[in-house]
């Protein structure tokens, strides 16, 4: 008896912290400052809901939902690993566009001259 109001009050603690959690992380996603720091946050939504999926799956008795939770960590972490690669492609254009600006300036001010 005691187990079970234990195990239940434990259930309902980590989904109201959660909860909390996914309203925290969800304006970093809107509020940002940085596209980094939306790519975190982003992650940690996904690591939020595999919580929410095992905490679901403990309440149920229902075993299937952690098959489920491994199959969206994984897509989780490749979309993760996508947004990483846009974003060094992204600062890795940006930087040669300063440098193509920064030489051209150098050749107007030598007047033009190779």
């Amino acid at each position: 008896m005691f187990a079970a109001s234990f195990l239940n009050l434990a259930i309902w603690i980590g989904l109201a912290l959660l909860s909390l959690s996914l309203l925290l992380t969800g304006w970093r996603v809107v509020r940002g400052p940085t596209l980094g720091d939306r790519v975190v946050a982003l992650d940690m939504l996904v690591g939020i809901v595999l919580g929410f999926i095992a905490v679901i799956a403990i309440k149920t008795g229902f075993p299937l939902y952690i098959d489920i939770a491994i199959a969206l960590g994984l897509v989780g972490f490749l979309a993760t690993i996508a947004f990483a690669r846009f974003i060094l492609a992204r600062g890795a254009s940006e930087e040669a566009v300063r440098e193509r600006q920064r030489l051209e300036d150098l050749h107007e001010e030598r007047g033009g001259q190779a």
